[in-house]
């Protein structure tokens, strides 16, 4: 019998801080990442309340350029890129032609390039997908990936901006949300978006991956607090946005998730024909928010039950919010099931009362977005 050896865990340039900050390892994508430093509900309220830091790193950067880059990529994704001006950021998918999703993205135009942000665990599924429709550019456009060249550090919470400003000395007040800037941190220029998954105000920061270090230890000495990847998943759940393998999978369309308003793009691209579909009649089952009545939290495939007792759904995520102060889930649910209806989730063979809600669970006040000469 062969013997299977498991490839090694691999690191982001911020792996030797995470050790020996002693924060808790864990497998995550193909990486070993931070899962906590001190404690989830901790790092996820230091979030809520000022500002935390996130080693992001392990995510994908694609950098697009040519003549054709936008009109190419364009024919991917639902988003309208022809109306995404220089300075400025969106959040899409790439798109099978079915409908459902590859994966979800930021797409990020520079003046001579668009940099795509993917995520960890689906970089090699998302540069073959790329790849593979990249001959129909006829050499116009150039993809390279460019990931390891970047370390990525999510900066997030009410004092996110402030700190930033204070440290770099940058007008960060003059970035709108998803709008594109440079600090100066540590004496290293750093292209940032006014982005997150957290549903806090804060910036993605770049950082050469051989300068990350640096810039680590300097907003960790000005106060911000290392968060792992604990905190953010309750975070991103309390604000209602998915996460790949959970609410996102090949088969789920950007309508059912509740994004519709991330379907723009008045052109031809993968996908289109069912989207438009789905819009006008409405989608056969939506994502919706669970809030339980009980200190359990419903996890990830637990069984959604209507009150006549069929089974209408499976937990797409669950998790108690450190925010609202009791356990929160998502799952897909036919169409008719609105907001205030009641259903049950089968915690450890207990049928537990949970009230269907919109999403999302948290929603903090909206950053008024400036206009930008490009």
């Amino acid at each position: 019998m062969t013997e299977t050896i498991a490839a090694p865990l691999r690191q982001t340039p911020l792996h030797n801080r995470h050790v020996a900050s002693g924060a808790r390892m864990v497998g995550f994508g193909g990486w070993s990442m931070p899962v906590q430093y001190t404690s989830i509900i901790a790092e996820h309220q230091a979030v809520r309340s000022a500002w935390g830091i996130f080693d992001v790193s392990h995510m994908g950067e694609f950098k697009v350029s040519g003549p054709e880059a936008r009109e190419w990529l364009g024919c991917l994704v639902p988003a309208n890129l022809e109306a995404l001006s220089v300075g400025h950021a969106v959040y899409t998918m790439f798109t099978r032609p079915t409908g459902g999703v590859v994966d979800d993205l930021i797409v990020y135009r520079f003046a001579d390039h668009l940099l795509l942000v993917v995520n960890a665990a689906n970089r090699d599924k998302d540069w073959a997908w790329l790849q593979r429709h990249l001959p129909e550019a006829h050499g116009q456009v150039t993809l390279e990936d460019v990931s390891e060249d970047w370390a990525l550090i999510a900066v997030q919470g009410p004092s996110a901006a402030a700190s930033l400003e204070r440290l770099s000395g940058g007008d960060v007040s003059a970035t709108g949300s998803f709008g594109i800037t440079t600090f100066r941190l540590a004496g290293i220029d750093c292209p940032a978006g006014r982005t997150g998954y957290t549903g806090e105000d804060g910036f993605e920061v770049l950082v050469p991956a051989d300068q990350a270090a640096r810039v680590w230890d300097l907003l960790v000495a000005e106060g911000a607090s290392p968060c792992g990847l604990g905190a953010r998943d309750t975070l991103r759940l309390e604000a209602g946005l998915p996460l790949y393998g959970h609410e996102w999978d090949d088969d789920t369309t950007p309508i059912e998730a509740g994004f519709g308003w991330a379907v723009r793009n008045p052109g031809p691209y993968l996908g289109r024909d069912v989207h438009v579909r789905q819009k006008a009649e409405g989608p056969a089952r939506r994502l919706r928010g669970l809030v339980l009545e009980d200190r359990a939290p419903a996890r990830e495939g637990y069984e959604v039950v209507s009150p006549d007792g069929e089974v209408v759904g499976k937990v797409a995520s669950g998790t108690f919010s450190p925010t609202l102060g009791h356990p929160v889930a998502t799952a897909y649910l036919p169409a008719g099931f609105v907001p205030e209806q009641t259903v049950s989730i089968r915690v450890r063979e207990r049928l537990v009362p949970a009230r269907v809600v919109a999403l999302p669970f948290y929603r903090r006040p909206a950053i008024q977005p400036t206009r930008r000469t490009p």
